[in-house]
């Protein structure tokens, strides 16, 4: 993604002469923008999401803006829209957080205490919960459901995890059996659950850390899910680390000013987490790197499937 394009949109704002430098580089292209005050200028991956979702996905983080809640807010453009195309591509605007994201799955870079980490964190995902439960979005919200059918149903919503091409026919099979086996369970207590608006994607590059305060960041999965999915898509990334019993205690501490987590219910959600993941290698399989971020994600769905079916 060339600095031209995204100098082209930063001038839709009306930036001339903006200070400009790629942030990252993964779904959305970001760029860092100074100019006066410092934004992220996001180029979404074309095709993943429409101008409606993203708009929809500005007005919700705006709205937990105003609650209260350590999140980017929107920078409208000059007509008052949220979000403009160039080039054939979606863009959109946001401003820039303080800190640094954690890093890569299973490392906290600048955290001194994992677990008083997790322990802020937890209470900053009941705060989220808490404020989204409060809002009341527009009619026609359009946003993704990860909900039974988008986690473990026929299409579900990053692919049908179980046709990873590299299982085996054996793997399949386990695979298979325990997705089976979590419907029945998900769909005997789904009416319990804590289910409304949920980030979805909290893992290590979209929390941020400053030393003081925790940061949420690229909302583009945002939608409706079970709040235990929540829990488990950051844990989810240290299971096999030596202090994981330890931070996901801390998490579940934190998260306690909302609700209790119940243990059984986050190990199906650790679970169901994991399933997603072959799902998405799937799309991306001519990607850089994608082989082995693949093959582990593989080998972590494949074990907590055996767990569950030994249970």
């Amino acid at each position: 993604m060339s600095l031209e394009r995204a100098a082209k949109a930063a001038r839709s704002w009306g930036f001339e002469r903006p200070q400009i430098r790629l942030a990252a580089a993964r779904e959305n292209v970001v760029y860092h923008v100074e100019a006066g005050e410092t934004y992220a200028l996001r180029l979404h991956r074309i095709g993943y999401r429409s101008a409606e979702e993203l708009r929809h996905e500005l007005a919700w983080i705006e709205a937990m803006a105003e609650a209260g809640l350590p999140v980017p807010r929107p920078l409208a453009l000059p007509s008052g829209a949220l979000v403009t195309e160039v080039e054939g591509q979606l863009v959109s605007m946001i401003s820039w957080l303080d800190g640094a994201p954690l890093g890569e799955p299973g490392e906290m870079e600048n955290v001194s205490d994992r677990p008083a980490f997790c322990r802020k964190l937890g209470a900053v995902m009941a705060a989220l919960h808490t404020a989204c439960d409060a809002w009341q979005p527009s009619m026609g919200f359009a946003r993704p459901a990860w909900d039974r059918a988008g986690l473990l149903g026929d299409a579900p919503l990053w692919g049908k995890f179980w046709q990873h091409p590299d299982f085996s026919a054996a793997e399949r099979d386990l695979v298979l059996a325990a997705r089976g086996k979590a419907d029945a369970a998900l769909a005997e207590r789904e009416s319990a659950l804590d289910y409304g608006l949920i980030h979805a994607d909290l893992v290590g590059q979209n929390v941020m850390w400053d030393g003081a305060k925790v940061g949420l960041i690229d909302f583009d999965d945002g939608g409706y899910g079970f709040r235990s999915f929540e829990l488990a898509t950051f844990l989810l990334r240290f299971m096999d680390k030596p202090d994981y019993p330890e931070l996901r205690v801390a998490l579940c501490e934190g998260y306690a000013v909302r609700a209790k987590v119940d243990a059984e219910e986050l190990d199906l959600f650790l679970m169901l987490r994991a399933f997603t993941y072959p799902g998405w290698f799937m799309d991306r399989a001519g990607e850089p790197n994608t082989a082995a971020r693949a093959a582990r994600a593989n080998a972590t769905a494949l074990k907590l499937a055996q767990a569950f079916m030994e249970r």
